[in-house]
């Protein structure tokens, strides 16, 4: 349990550290992605983004687990 947690807080702190450059990738504003602004308004949401993350992460601890 113990090894669990620090990996997910390592896996974080990697995502954090990186998140910077992913978005100079254009990661975040990707067709497929929900974003409604109006004045006073602004609505985001990452559809293909996150179904790109999730791909991704699902490959890697598929990997890890075999």
């Amino acid at each position: 349990m113990s090894r669990t947690l620090i990996i997910f807080g390592l896996v974080l702190l990697a995502a954090g550290v990186v998140w910077p450059f992913i978005g100079r990738l254009g990661l975040g504003r990707l067709p497929g992605d929900i974003a409604i602004e109006r004045p006073g308004f602004s609505f985001y949401f990452p559809l293909m983004t996150s179904l790109i993350i999730s791909v991704v992460l699902s490959v890697i601890f598929w990997l890890v687990n075999r």
